[in-house]
């Protein structure tokens, strides 16, 4: 079994690198400064990406902003508060579902609910908080997760010492899960910035870039499906695919580098 586990792993680890291995080989050719910094040209068929990115910071960072808060205060809720009842696994059942729901459901919902009934219109906003309902249930589940296996004694000796309950969570249990609740928040991060379908319907496909929430935009996921679909430069296409491999790998190392030092320093050492 351990030659079986071991074998699993690997497999795993070949075909994680020989896809992003294959998309830098064809992108890579492509990716410079002129590229990343420019404006596009003739809708994308030449020029750069620059607006492209922006867009695709700003939509990720609004649904991570509404995601987190809701999704770790739910956890908290869950952890510390709940207890074992109908709500409670009514809430998990939600969770899960929601994990489920293919991402063209949530690109529907957010231009029925947020485009049309709340009037927001193809805009930054409107792509940012159908993000953020995908990105919701992981940040909860990892959240609750990493709250249930928090030391017990951590809160015990809190409370013993005379703290109060909010006190407690707030000063001794989530800075002990921050690792944790950072890696769920990572892994809703990189759903939203890869995501296509969800903002197909929401954002809208302007290729300027945003100045204000309420703009359309065109996120780089979006903008890689239309060169593809549209047969408008596939060079641009794979080009746009490298940077945006690139983007989710310098964000998973950084956020793991600086959660591996918080939890050296939390540990004293």
């Amino acid at each position: 079994m351990s030659c079986v586990f071991w074998a699993s792993g690997l497999i795993t680890i070949i075909i994680l690198l020989v896809i992003i291995g294959y998309v830098l080989f064809k992108g890579l050719p492509m990716v410079n400064l002129e590229f990343i910094f420019a404006d596009p040209i003739d809708s994308g068929r030449s020029g750069g990406i620059f607006p492209f990115i922006m867009s695709s910071i700003y939509v990720t960072l609004i649904a991570i902003l509404v995601a987190t808060p809701l999704g770790v205060g739910a956890a908290v809720y869950l952890s510390e508060y709940a207890g074992e009842n109908f709500l409670v696994k009514l809430i998990r059942f939600g969770s899960e579902l929601l994990t489920s729901i293919p991402s063209i459901i949530f690109g529907l919902f957010g231009l029925a609910f947020f485009v049309i009934y709340l009037k927001l219109g193809w805009s930054v906003l409107s792509g940012g908080l159908t993000l953020a309902l995908m990105a919701l249930p992981t940040i909860l589940s990892a959240s609750e997760v990493t709250l249930e296996s928090i030391n017990k004694s951590y809160a015990e000796g809190s409370l013993a010492l005379g703290a109060t309950k909010w006190q407690t969570i707030y000063k001794v249990v989530l800075p002990a899960a921050l690792p944790g609740i950072t890696t769920g928040v990572l892994l809703g991060m990189g759903r939203a910035i890869a995501e296509a379908a969800a903002v197909l319907y929401t954002v809208g496909a302007a290729i300027m870039i945003p100045t204000s929430v309420m703009d359309a935009a065109r996120p780089l996921p979006l903008h890689l499906y239309i060169l593809a679909t549209e047969g408008l430069s596939m060079d641009n296409a794979w080009g746009t695919a490298a940077v945006l491999v690139i983007m989710i790998l310098i964000i998973t190392v950084v956020t793991n580098t600086l959660v591996d030092r918080y939890r050296k320093k939390m540990m004293g050492r």
